[in-house]
């Protein structure tokens, strides 16, 4: 049997969710590689966008990959949105709301959707970002089964409450819990995620 190696890690604002490129437009960019020394193969599970962060999966297993990214696991999201959101607006949420995804309308599934009672524990970013000083804001948890380039951010524009802050904080039963910014850790992951 092949043994193969999984990781979780605290992808930070900022970080692309690859080990490294040779465009010279991204020469400044930072890379996953910068977080330690992983196993030939190593690849991420889906992608964070550079400006989200949070729970990424690593694996040196495609086959776990593949199925990961197209079984229709749940990855839950902390969304910090601009604005005061309301029930109607979670509700919305949770039906779906149509996006532009590749040039074309999409109707995204429905969806878990509410808000959350208190501001979640989260490293400090290394960006900051505008908080209530500058007018009302509100955590929410989002928890697809898809993936569209960059859905979330998409779906709460959508019912005009653009996100200010995404942090992926479940992915399958793999949750983040307390991670700090940037940390690695060694995981197992169960056949029935």
């Amino acid at each position: 049997m092949n043994n193969h190696n999984h990781f979780k890690i605290y992808k930070p604002y900022g970080m692309l969710s690859q080990f490294a490129s040779n465009s010279t437009q991204q020469k400044r960019k930072r890379f996953l590689g910068e977080l330690g020394n992983f196993p030939e193969g190593t690849m991420p599970i889906g992608r964070l966008d550079e400006k989200s962060e949070g729970l990424l999966l690593l694996t040196t297993d495609g086959k776990l990959s593949d199925y990961i990214n197209s079984s229709g696991i749940e990855k839950e999201y902390y969304a910090l949105v601009d604005g005061a959101i309301t029930q109607e607006k979670i509700e919305e949420l949770q039906k779906g709301v149509e996006i532009g995804f590749d040039g074309k309308k999409y109707q995204t599934k429905p969806c878990k959707v509410f808000k959350l009672e208190s501001e979640p524990d989260f490293p400090e970013r290394s960006k900051k970002i505008r908080d209530a000083r500058h007018g009302p804001v509100s955590w929410v948890s989002l928890t697809i089964t898809e993936g569209k380039f960059r859905q979330v951010r998409k779906m709460t524009s959508a019912v005009g409450f653009p996100t200010l802050r995404l942090v992926r904080v479940r992915v399958g039963n793999i949750a983040i819990n307390n991670m700090k910014n940037e940390e690695v850790r060694p995981i197992n992951i169960p056949s029935t995620l």
